[in-house]
C-alpha cells in the first residue's frame, strides 16, 4: 500500500482500494478456517473517540486482537484535543507511545492535521466529513454480493452525509454506478461532485438524481442512512418531514432489481428512512456489511502498521 495514512478514500490511489478489498476477502477467508494471521504481535493501536460508538469501537478492537496486536481506548475527556493541548502537540506526544491511531471525531479538520504531524499510520473511523473505513467495508460487501464492481448500479437515498460521500469517492474511485436521491437542500455539495467526477475514469459514474424512484429503478444496490446524523438531533422532526418521501419501503425496492441487496450502515432508525420488512427481509445485508467492517479495517490495519 503506498498511502501511509486513510484519512479520505479520494486521497487514495485506485491500487490501494483495490489492494485493501483483496487483502480483506483474502483475511475474511483464513479467518473462516480458523487460520491465524499474527502480524500485528506486539503493536498498539490507540483509538480515540469523540463520538459514541458500538460497530468501530467492537470491530477495531476485536480486528486488532484477531492480529495479536492490542488496543486503547481514548474519550474526548481523557485527551480534550485543542483545549487541554493543540492537535499538533497530541499528534507528536502520541506518536512515542502507539503504532497507529483510529480516530473518531466530529471535526474533519482535526485528523487532517493529526496524519500531517503524527509519524505513526492515522486512520479515519470517521469525520463529520467522510467514513472511509464504512464505504470501503461497502464495497466489500457488494463484491462478496456480487462479483464484478464495474457492472454495478447502486442508489443511495437519503441525506448527502459522510456516508454518502465516502461512498461516492469509493464508487468513483472503482469505477461503479451511482445514484444519489436526496430531498432539495440535502444534496451532496457541488464540491464533493467535482471530487468524485475527477477521480473518476468513467463520465456519469456518480450522479444526484432527485426523484427515489428513478434512482432505484434497476438498481442492484439500494442504501440509506439515517435522516439525522450525530449531532443533528434537535433537527430530527423536521428532517422526518423533508425525507419522508425517501423511505426506503417495499414499495421503493420493487422498482430496483429482483435480486437486489438493501445496505444500510446502522444504526437504523426503524420506521423512518427504512421500514422494518425491508431491513428483515431476505434482501437485506446489514448484518454481513456490519461484519465486514471488521474484516476491511483489519486489512487497513495490516497494510499500514505491519
Amino acid at each position: 500500500m503506498k498511502s501511509k495514512h486513510l484519512v479520505n478514500i479520494a486521497d487514495l490511489p485506485r491500487e490501494d482500494v483495490e489492494e485493501i478489498l483483496r487483502t480483506a476477502h483474502k483475511m475474511k477467508a483464513d479467518h473462516k478456517k480458523g487460520k491465524k494471521d499474527l502480524c500485528l504481535a506486539g503493536k498498539t493501536l490507540g483509538m480515540i473517540f469523540e463520538k459514541p460508538s458500538l460497530r468501530t469501537r467492537v470491530s477495531f478492537e476485536v480486528g486488532m486482537s484477531q492480529l495479536g496486536g492490542q488496543t486503547i481506548y481514548l474519550s474526548k475527556d481523557d485527551i480534550k484535543i485543542g483545549k487541554r493541548e493543540s492537535p499538533i502537540d497530541v499528534a507528536r506526544v502520541i506518536s512515542r507511545y502507539l503504532d497507529g491511531l483510529m480516530m473518531r471525531t466530529f471535526s474533519h479538520e482535526i485528523i487532517v492535521i493529526f496524519a500531517e504531524h503524527a509519524t505513526v499510520p492515522i486512520i479515519n473511523g470517521l469525520s463529520d466529513y467522510v467514513h472511509p473505513c464504512q464505504a470501503l467495508g461497502d464495497l466489500f460487501t457488494i463484491q462478496e454480493q456480487k462479483g464484478d464492481l464495474s457492472a454495478i448500479k447502486a442508489a443511495f437515498v437519503g441525506d448527502g452525509n459522510n456516508v454518502a460521500r465516502s461512498l461516492a469517492f469509493a464508487c468513483a474511485k472503482l469505477g461503479v454506478s451511482l445514484a444519489l436521491s436526496s430531498p432539495k437542500g440535502h444534496e451532496l455539495d457541488e464540491q464533493t461532485m467535482k471530487i468524485a467526477e475527477d477521480i473518476t475514469e468513467r463520465e456519469g459514474c456518480v450522479r444526484l438524481v432527485g426523484d427515489p424512484q428513478a434512482a432505484v429503478r434497476g438498481a442492484d444496490v439500494v442504501y440509506t442512512d439515517v435522516w439525522a446524523s450525530m449531532g443533528q438531533e434537535d433537527e430530527a422532526k423536521k428532517r422526518e418531514q423533508v425525507f419522508r418521501r425517501y423511505r426506503v419501503d417495499a414499495k421503493l425496492m420493487s422498482k430496483a432489481k429482483k435480486d437486489a441487496i438493501f445496505m444500510h450502515c446502522l444504526p437504523a432508525h426503524r420506521g423512518e428512512e427504512v421500514t422494518d420488512e425491508v431491513l428483515d427481509s431476505p434482501q437485506s445485508v446489514v448484518l454481513d456489511q456490519a461484519e465486514n467492517r471488521m474484516h476491511v479495517q483489519k486489512a487497513i490495519l495490516k497494510l499500514l502498521m505491519s
